[in-house]
Formats: structure tokens, sequence, C-alpha cells
């Protein structure tokens, strides 16, 4: 990979993480994602699941749906997805289906990573990156779920 490829990569990925920062304001999982097409991003998307009360309301989910409707189809062949946190399953099998070329993310999800649960279900030619910015997108992760834990009543 080239330097150039990786400066773009970690780009796009501040950009993911911005989103993530939107959802954790609203209370939600801090999960942000963006999708490049032609080095520019289409479509811009965070966890929306407490907001509209729906467990598939993730990043990933959002972002494939607005980057679909600007392309003005189902497909992202060519696109690539910039996500805080390794996609999980549900999220995997529409990006496999959505034949997306390229999936970048920052943190390992260990437990509900697609990788541990499904490794085989995005498209064949997907290219997988994984680490980009893991610290900062592992610290949000982190530091939300430690907030929720300070706030439980005793």
């Amino acid at each position: 990979m080239t330097a150039t490829a990786i400066l773009n990569d970690e780009s796009f990925m501040r950009q993911a993480i911005n989103e993530a920062k939107y959802a954790y304001e609203k209370d939600e999982v801090p999960i942000g994602a963006v999708v490049v097409c032609q080095n520019r991003i289409i479509a811009r998307a965070h966890n929306l699941t407490e907001t509209l009360n729906d467990v598939t309301a993730h990043a990933e989910m959002q972002a494939i749906t607005a980057a679909a409707n600007v392309l003005g189809g189902k497909y992202l062949i060519d696109c690539t997805l910039y996500v805080t946190v390794e996609p999980c399953p549900m999220c995997a099998g529409a990006l496999g289906w959505s034949q997306i070329t390229r999936i970048v993310y920052g943190a390992a999800d260990h437990k509900k990573g697609y990788s541990m649960i499904s490794p085989k279900s995005l498209h064949p030619k997907t290219t997988i990156v994984s680490g980009v910015l893991e610290k900062e997108c592992a610290q949000l992760m982190q530091d939300f779920f430690k907030s929720k834990r300070d706030r439980r009543p005793f």
C-alpha cells in the first residue's frame, strides 16, 4: 500500500470517527461510517438504533442505503466503506450483497465481529483493511461503555 493510500485511508477514517462522535452525543453506540466512491464521500452515517428504535439501524446499514440512493443502484462496486468498528454479521451480509469493493475498519470486534462469526459473509472480491486509526476507534467505544457503567445506579 502506498503512502498516499494510507493517508487517504486515515483521512476518510477520521470522517467516520466524526460520525461516531455524533452517535456518542446522541447516546448511541459510537460507530460511524462513510462510503467513498472515486475519492469522494457519497454517504455518511452513524448508529441510530436507539433513535429509530430499530435493531437494524447500524451505521453500515444506514451508509449502504444512503450510498445506493446516491448511485441510483443497489451495488457499491468501486466503493470503499470506512467504519470505526468491524462490521457485525448482519452488516457484513448486507455489504456482501452490495458487492462493495473494499472495507476499511478501525477497531476489531472480538465478540460480535463478522470475522469471528461469519467470515464468508462478504463478497469474495471484497478486500479488507483493518486497524486504521484503531486506537482512536477503540477508545470511543471504551469511553462510551465506561460512561454507561458509571451511570448505573447501585
